[in-house]
């Protein structure tokens, strides 16, 4: 048995920790607040397999003028925050040309394969089940020009991973989703995506399962300590945690503590937005995608979620919620019968510039995994992202995890 510490306590940590609990090892997983609301709790709900084209595509460039002027788009970059964003975005920008693209597509295909099994597999370890399901998704277009290009996406995912998807017209689109009232010039049913019925009470399932099996501590970790007999974790409070292997899976945060260890990453914060209703009289039977706007609209089983785009800004910096209601008067041009109300929260997904997490051991210390910068893909990768991580503990480093390394950064 091993004493294995875990910085972060939202999906990614919390997934890991019951790997690594189940593996046999004594876990101590720690967050600054562990009963919080972190990233993955505003999820859109999915298990995404189909989503392995990376944000970064060739041609990027030209959208660029586009994000800074519009500040409720699909992606925008905060002004104020343009010059600490310049490193990452430097080489955002370097991670769109076509072979780079093609690499995180195969990156990402390579997690793909087993997320769904690793989650199943994970649930029932955990003794819980009925988190999952079989919903589907829809992605609307506005244009035939678009929904080509959906389509061509679509086909280099079948070409991967097999997934079947099937182009409607506004007809048959509507008779899977009745609430779709408005124009639209048709759209991609992609069966290959799961659906989790509350992301929320997921997280805290699965963190009830580590405070009856292990350890679930609050408190700040401020840096990482590398000693001959140990790896100490310390706190905010002054107070250190030895442990013999160490894991820094705390989102943006992360970056803090992985200088501190003299290492380099780019990792950003790509913040989400979304509202979510838990009044209405209705719902729709599948996750719909609006796919000109980079924002979802997901049945929950206690409600029904929009939400999504992409803000690049400091983690600091304060919510923007208009990028919220844009995204709800967005939807109404396809679902009139969306109300006014709901309730608005902000995320902070953690965001590399070529959408390839980060799953690695330091290259000098075989004692300290990292898992961080999903970005809006955290809870679909979480499990086989805690699969691989025990996997690197246990056994280290091995060829075919070369593109999740940290060492990229370095």
């Amino acid at each position: 048995m091993t004493r294995i510490g875990i910085i972060g306590a939202g999906i990614i940590g919390t997934t890991i920790a019951l790997r690594l609990i189940a593996d046999g090892h004594d876990v101590t997983l720690i967050d600054a607040d562990p009963d919080g609301l972190p990233t993955s709790s505003g999820n859109a709900s999915l298990i995404a397999r189909p989503e392995i084209a990376p944000i970064a595509s060739p041609g990027i460039i030209r959208s660029v003028p586009g994000w800074l002027l519009d500040p409720l788009g699909p992606l925008t970059v905060r002004w104020g925050d343009l010059l600490a964003l310049t490193p990452w975005l430097m080489a955002f920008l370097a991670a769109s040309v076509p072979a780079r693209v093609d690499a995180g597509r195969r990156a990402l295909a390579f997690l793909m394969r087993t997320a769904l099994e690793d989650h199943q597999a994970l649930e029932a370890e955990a003794g819980l089940s009925g988190h999952f399901g079989e919903r589907g998704y829809l992605a609307l277009h506005d244009t035939p020009r678009s929904l080509e290009a959906g389509a061509e996406e679509q086909a280099r995912v079948k070409n991967l991973l097999g997934y079947e998807f099937e182009v409607l017209d506004p007809a048959a689109a509507r008779r899977l989703v009745p609430q779709l009232e408005g124009p639209f010039a048709g759209a991609i049913h992609q069966p290959g995506y799961w659906s989790v019925g509350n992301p929320l009470t997921m997280l805290r399932d699965y963190q009830g399962v580590v405070r009856g099996r292990a350890t679930l501590r609050q408190g700040k970790a401020v840096a990482i300590d590398q000693r001959p007999d140990a790896v100490a974790i310390r706190l905010a409070s002054g107070e250190e945690l030895n442990f013999e292997q160490v894991v820094v899976a705390a989102g943006v945060w992360s970056r803090d503590l992985v200088r501190q260890l003299d290492l380099g990453v780019l990792l950003e914060t790509e913040r989400g937005y979304n509202t979510t209703y838990t009044d209405l009289d209705w719902n729709l039977p599948m996750p719909v995608g609006f796919a000109d706007h980079g924002f979802i609209a997901s049945p929950l089983v206690d409600g029904l979620r929009i939400g999504g785009a992409v803000e690049l800004a400091r983690p600091e910096a304060p919510p923007n919620f208009r990028r919220a209601a844009a995204m709800r008067q967005k939807m109404r041009r396809y679902v009139p019968a969306l109300p006014e109300g709901g309730r608005e929260w902000m995320g902070r997904r953690p965001s590399v510039p070529d959408s390839v997490p980060v799953i690695s051991l330091h290259p000098d210390d075989r004692r300290i995994a990292f898992a961080f910068g999903h970005g809006h893909l955290g809870l679909t990768l979480s499990a086989v992202t805690a699969r691989l991580v025990a996997s690197l503990l246990r056994e280290g480093p091995r060829d075919e995890l070369r593109p999740y390394d940290i060492q990229r950064f370095q």
